[in-house]
């Protein structure tokens, strides 16, 4: 295979990433790698994937109300999957 296929990725990856990094200090009892990262697999997980192999094609075709929508969704869908791990967590603790 070529390096044309190592390109291919889902471009809300960094952004839900990037969001987990920056909500993480207001849950700092989930402020571990693997829960963080448990974390951005249920946000991404409740967004849907969106293929690119550069970042700059995905921004050039989209329009200002699709960037908005997209980043609502984003932050929406990180919120939910740090509650989610939050009430998981707890859950486990009372055990």
């Amino acid at each position: 295979m070529n390096g044309d296929f190592d390109a291919i990725h889902n471009h809300h990856e960094r952004a839900v990433c990037d969001a987990v990094r920056a909500t993480a200090p207001r849950f700092q009892h989930l402020a571990d790698d693997e829960l963080l990262a448990d974390i951005a697999c249920v946000a991404l997980n409740r967004l849907p994937p969106r293929y690119i192999r550069h970042e700059v094609d995905f921004a050039f075709y989209l329009t200002d109300r699709e960037r908005i929508d997209n980043e609502r969704a984003i932050s929406e869908a990180v919120a939910f999957a740090f509650e989610f791990v939050q009430a998981r967590f707890a859950m486990r603790a009372r055990r």
